[in-house]
């Protein structure tokens, strides 16, 4: 299976060319208005100047109105202009960046893996504010262009009075860039590692949100608190040297245009002392010193925008362009529920060989709960098949020659941790709105009495992480899931461990019940599962060791009767 994002490299600069490509009509349309603000901007004291320099020779009230308005002229472009220029940029902004953040959020949703080094934390975090900074580079460039057009107008103009003038503006800008140009590198690569260290950070404090409930019951808070603290203080810290270089990039900015403003002033002033040029020429010139601080000071901050965009387009490169940890086959499991697993070695299975037959309830008793995560790890193919020896077939087909989203179709593995999600009960249990068992489901789960418990039934508001849940209710909203699936084959991982004994036996036979005829496959030490099933396998120490009915058992196998009676 091949995928957009793996069919060729996409680094930052890629991602940058792309995102420039798609918006360059808004971007044409944005830098058209934005010059217009700016060259309105630079036009005002040009205007000025004329003015001034025309009264003194013409002082006739015709002439003052004409001045008005053309100077009513000149305000009215600069406010349309930007307003309309600033609307057209950002909601191209706005767009590309919700476009890139889809595109991040595609590939940690695919079912495929990326081979990357990354936390769910940080995935989130380039999904957010890279994808944000990155669309940024919509901005930039339309405002680089403008503040160029009033530089150019600026230094046109006074050339015109005196080419020193000129000159000074142009030669002065040339400088400050050259200077600024350093400096902003330094921004990209502390940005970069800034962007890194807080998206570390929000990765650990997802961890600890996630496991707050049993970090405060074995009294391990404190230890992940401080771990938290440490990766926290990093991010800090760089944040802090990441001001500390803005602040020595926009403070040296700001002093150098200031120089090159007060040297345009001191020039005209010194050539109008001489007479070199006439007093509206002067107005002009003092005029222009202080209207282009505006646009030298975007122009001389642009470089470190791009920087920034080119930083967060790198981090979001590193998931794009990371490959899948396996490329599965394309075909589709055939009719039929069987299960089959063929000499499967792989952390602490070995040589574990077992088969369901289609309609069959099997529990698998295992007796070392990381061979139990092992096993379910394997069947939901969260490990690729050339990462472990043997073979699983579904159907009679290998799992390597099959489609993942169509194993995962065909067959639902449901973890003992199953995730809640923020909605209602109705969207967790059925989240497409397709299934057609959905109060089967809730009957078989006995999460009957969570739905009557609430005026709003199955349309309860569940919180995030199901939040205002129990630990058993979240338990049987997760199986309740599952078992609306309706999957060809079911796998459940331990799904009664936080329910009373009576619900578990309630549960127990309302699950054999309801999958009647189709496979289901239920890793778990609960007697009453055990009890309900066709027939119980002993999982122990990476290989089935014991096959029968779970009261055979029970009868006689001593080590199976201190492993599973409660």
């Amino acid at each position: 299976m091949t995928t957009p994002d793996t069919q060729r490299p996409r680094p930052g600069s890629d991602i940058l060319r792309t995102a420039l490509r798609r918006n360059v009509g808004a971007m044409v349309w944005g830098t058209v208005l934005m010059g217009l603000y700016q060259a309105g901007e630079t036009a005002f004291p040009i205007a000025l100047g004329l003015i001034v320099e025309h009264t003194m020779q013409d002082r006739s009230l015709g002439s003052l109105g004409l001045s008005i308005a053309a100077l009513a002229v000149i305000i009215t472009t600069v406010s349309l202009s930007w307003r309309f220029g600033m609307r057209v940029l950002q909601k191209a902004n706005t767009t590309e960046a919700h476009r890139w953040r889809v595109r991040v959020a595609a590939c940690g949703l695919q079912p495929v893996a990326r081979d990357v080094d990354l936390k769910s934390g940080e995935v989130l975090t380039i999904a957010t504010e890279d994808a944000d900074q990155t669309a940024d580079i919509i901005e930039v460039v339309p405002l680089l262009i403008s503040s160029l057009v009033a530089v150019v107008v600026a230094a046109v103009a006074l050339g015109l009075a005196d080419l020193r003038l000129g000159l000074l503006v142009i030669v002065g800008t040339v400088a400050i860039m050259s200077i600024l140009s350093v400096l902003s590198r330094r921004i990209g690569s502390s940005t970069q590692e800034q962007q890194a260290r807080v998206a570390r950070a929000g990765a650990k404090v997802a961890d600890l949100i996630t496991g707050l409930r049993p970090l405060h019951g074995f009294g391990g808070n404190h230890a992940a608190f401080s771990s938290y603290r440490k990766v926290s203080t990093e991010a800090k810290l760089q944040a802090i040297t990441v001001a500390k270089v803005n602040g020595a990039y926009a403070g040296t900015a700001l002093a150098l245009n200031a120089v090159l403003a007060g040297a345009v002033t001191l020039t005209a002033g010194w050539l109008a002392f001489d007479g070199q040029i006439n007093i509206g020429e002067l107005v002009m010139a003092v005029g222009l010193a202080q209207f282009i601080m505006e646009p030298l000071r975007l122009f001389s901050e642009m470089p470190k925008y791009v920087m920034i965009a080119r930083a967060s387009a790198e981090r979001m490169a590193l998931v794009l362009t990371a490959p899948p940890v396996t490329t599965p086959g394309p075909e589709r499991p055939a009719e039929g529920g069987d299960l089959e697993l063929d000499c499967v070695r792989h952390g602490t299975l070995r040589d574990l060989k077992f088969q369901v037959s289609p309609g069959e309830f099997v529990a698998i008793a295992a007796y070392q709960p990381r061979a139990a995560a092992d096993l379910a790890s394997i069947l939901a193919v969260n490990v690729p098949p050339d990462a472990y020896e043997g073979a699983v077939r579904v159907s009679g087909q290998e799992l390597a020659d099959l489609s993942i989203e169509a194993v995962r179709a065909h067959m639902l593995v449901n973890p003992y941790d199953g995730e809640i999600f923020a909605g209602t009960l109705r969207t967790n249990i059925d989240p497409s709105g397709t299934s057609g068992s959905v109060p089967e489901a809730v009957e078989a789960s006995m999460l009957t009495d969570v739905v009557a418990l609430h005026r709003d039934g199955l349309d309860y508001g569940v919180r995030d992480r199901g939040a205002n849940l129990s630990g058993g209710q979240r338990q049987r909203l997760s199986l309740a899931r599952a078992l609306a699936a309706d999957a060809d084959i079911l796998v459940l991982h331990d799904p009664t461990t936080a329910v009373d004994a009576v619900t578990e036996q309630l549960i127990a036979r309302n699950v054999a019940k309801l999958r009647r005829g189709r496979t289901t496959v239920v890793i778990t030490s609960s007697p009453a599962l055990l009890d309900a099933a066709d027939r119980v396998l002993v999982l122990d120490d990476g290989v089935i060791t014991a096959e029968d009915t779970h009261r055979n058992l029970l009868s006689n196998d001593a080590d199976y009767c201190r492993a599973v009676a409660r």
